[in-house]
């Protein structure tokens, strides 16, 4: 089962397709992980607020 690399949550095959570059099976950030974006290969905590 894929899972979020960040926070741990499960996330969805059709989650990883979308979000993920190809040959990841985790994504980086996930919907849980509100506080996060990617930036590049990193993860760094979001500038403004996510609604």
């Amino acid at each position: 089962m894929p899972e979020c690399s960040n926070c741990g949550s499960f996330v969805t095959v059709d989650y990883v397709r979308v979000f993920s570059p190809n040959g990841m099976n985790n994504p980086r950030v996930c919907p849980h992980c509100e506080d996060m974006v990617r930036d590049g290969v990193e993860v760094r905590e979001a500038r403004s607020v996510r609604q």
